[in-house]
């Protein structure tokens, strides 16, 4: 914490302390520390069953681990989050910068350049 003074110049307010908070980057290096740890020790587990010749089953279950893990349940969707799949979506509302099968169509109409 940081305590800052007030300029004495004025005597009619008694002099204050304001507390300004430093900005804590114990947050980030935590979850950093902690990130770095994991990928530590995914990598020595990864020696010792290359080492136990088990080393591609590891990987392989590591794969689907973490595919299992990065796939969010349907409680954890925001409100009024659209899916990436319009048929999910109330009325099939496409999000921004879905390409309809009615734009392709427009796109690849093939035209004679013209002047030649």
């Amino acid at each position: 914490m940081l305590e800052v003074a007030q300029p004495q110049g004025s005597t009619s307010q008694p002099q204050q302390n304001t507390v300004i908070p430093l900005p804590s980057c114990w947050d980030q290096s935590f979850l950093t520390n902690i990130t770095f740890l994991k990928v530590l020790l995914w990598l020595i587990l990864l020696g010792l069953f290359v080492e136990l010749e088990f080393g591609l089953a590891y990987f392989v279950l590591s794969l689907f681990y973490w595919m299992y893990v990065g796939m969010r349940g349907p409680k954890e969707k925001k409100e009024g989050e659209k899916s990436a799949y319009s048929v999910f979506n109330p009325g099939c509302e496409a999000i921004q910068g879905t390409l309809t099968a009615e734009q392709l169509e427009r796109e690849l109409q093939l035209r004679p350049i013209v002047g030649r």
